[in-house]
């Protein structure tokens, strides 16, 4: 067992290790759902097989040394060195083996439950979504708000709220679905949404936008124009860039393309059942449906709702719309 153990233990870390380095792309769903099942293997031999064996050899050496004792107070021997205890407590040592996969078993358990069925952390790489979520944002992300979904698999087996137009999703890039996206729900199932001259139209109505005081965006060193929005029950802050065109340029071939209708002054699409349009809040630095297309129900991995932790800035720790 010792020399299995460790090879697959080999394994796991010969696989994180090529996957931090960039030799193959990883899918940390399907490694913890394989952690908490070698791990539970390993534990449910420890609890029925291993430890009933390790506690009968401690109970066979307490009896033997009784009996070894009896022999001896024959003999007129009673001064003996007990070291009994010292040597049952070395047998009901777990061995290192068992250490490192059973006695992880009720850590790796929790996270799993934890991370696939109610909140999973993720971590802003870019800044599509500035000024609502900044570039080292650690926030939350509610996994059952919308449906709970099977681990690795995400399948759906309960139907939770329907994505609402205004809520920042995170969800599995449709070009490359191991990959994690998150933007603004802009359009949902039915919708038109247009996007003309960087004026958002859903349905035939113009979202009205509010000037706000401009944003300095730190990592460029300069400022952007910064407008308030309001999609579904919450306002929303956003950002434009002045010297960037309302031309999409370079739109890929994605499923359902024909719904969209590009210009130079924008697009418009109409939004297929099941699917989503999604944008980022910086409207002209996010790339987002109107370049790779809608959403797909089955992509979707949950609502984001709360930065618990930012090093650079403890400010910005709390709920966001």
């Amino acid at each position: 067992m010792q020399v299995l153990t460790a090879m697959i233990l080999a394994a796991f870390v010969g696989y994180g290790g090529a996957w931090y380095m960039g030799l193959l792309e990883g899918n940390f769903a399907l490694l913890l759902f394989l952690a908490t099942l070698v791990t539970g293997l390993y534990w449910l031999a420890e609890k029925f097989y291993f430890l009933p064996r390790r506690k009968q050899a401690a109970l066979d050496l307490e009896k033997a040394s009784e009996l070894r004792l009896a022999e001896l107070k024959k003999m007129g021997i009673t001064q003996v060195d007990q070291v009994v205890p010292d040597a049952q407590a070395r047998l009901l040592m777990q061995p290192w083996w068992l250490d490192w996969t059973a006695g992880l078993f009720p850590v790796i358990v929790a996270v799993f439950l934890l991370r696939s069925f109610l909140f999973e952390p993720f971590k802003i790489p870019s800044g599509s979504m500035i000024p609502t979520l900044l570039v080292g944002d650690l926030i939350l992300v509610n996994k059952f708000h919308y449906g709970v979904r099977l681990p690795v698999l995400n399948t759906k087996i309960t139907d939770g709220t329907p994505p609402q137009r205004g809520d920042v999703m995170v969800f599995r890039y449709p070009p490359k679905p191991s990959l994690d996206y998150i933007k603004r729900v802009v359009g949902v199932p039915g919708d038109e949404v247009a996007y003309i001259n960087k004026r958002l139209t859903v349905n035939g109505k113009v979202i009205d936008t509010t000037a706000l005081p401009d944003f300095f965006d730190e990592d460029q060193m300069r400022y952007f124009k910064q407008f308030e929005e309001k999609l579904g029950d919450k306002p929303h802050r956003l950002l434009n860039d002045d010297d960037r065109p309302a031309f999409v340029q370079g739109a890929d071939d994605f499923a359902f393309r024909k719904n969209c209708q590009y210009s130079v002054e924008g697009v418009v699409c109409k939004v297929p059942e099941g699917q989503y349009f999604m944008m980022g809040d910086n409207r002209d630095n996010s790339l987002d449906s109107r370049y790779w297309g809608f959403v797909p129900d089955k992509n979707i991995v949950g609502k984001a709702f709360f930065v618990w932790m930012n090093f650079g800035s403890l400010k910005r720790i709390g709920a966001f719309n």
